[in-house]
């Protein structure tokens, strides 16, 4: 008897700990407002989502799509709503061509002629630099895709250049000697547009 009613005590206990962490599931999931939201992202990287994840925080969590482009004009107009991708050329300059002074013309000012080719960023991480049209603000984020004998990489706009108008973006090598490129057409996808977006 006293047997019988220890084991009916057990099977209670247990009926009464599965209802309650059925029951603790329930008002967590009605609690914490769940639900499961799908953005159609485009993965700029690929393999580090952080940049997905940024996009996702600049354009407020809405549906982010990638805007084909066709000229400067329209990345100016659309770049600050939604990241954009468009056709250009691209070179490559030292800090040590003719009529460089080796500082970069875009806040902080990096002096180039140390062979520092590079800029950390808080978000990016390690960026290649480059000088662009005025139209694009510093510290403009973009994705270089299709420069030949390179995989694609990310730079940030940190510099101008008195022949680099438009479509065109000049990549800072070390020194001229080293720049290897000529003037290449290339894909620039805009993932940032100046340093506040």
């Amino acid at each position: 008897m006293i047997r019988a009613k220890k084991r009916e005590r057990i099977i209670f206990v247990s009926k009464l700990s599965i209802i309650m962490v059925f029951l603790a599931l329930f008002l967590f999931v009605i609690c914490s407002n769940f639900e499961v939201k799908t953005y159609k992202t485009y993965d700029l990287s690929k393999n580090r989502s952080l940049r997905a994840v940024n996009l996702l925080y600049v354009y407020k969590n809405k549906n982010v799509d990638v805007k084909e482009v066709k000229n400067v004009n329209e990345v100016v107009k659309v770049a600050s709503r939604q990241p954009v991708v468009f056709t250009g050329k691209m070179t490559g300059y030292g800090p040590d061509c003719k009529g460089c002074g080796g500082n970069l013309a875009c806040p902080p000012r990096h002096n180039a002629k140390n062979g520092n080719i590079y800029h950390n960023d808080k978000t990016y991480g390690k960026l290649r630099i480059l000088a662009a049209d005025k139209k694009f603000p510093c510290g403009t984020v973009v994705r270089v895709s299709g420069l030949k004998g390179y995989k694609d990489f990310y730079a940030i706009i940190l510099d101008r250049g008195g022949a680099i108008k438009g479509e065109l973006m000049d990549l800072l090598f070390a020194s001229e000697k080293d720049v290897n490129i000529g003037r290449d057409n290339v894909t620039y996808t805009i993932v940032r547009w100046g340093w506040n977006a």
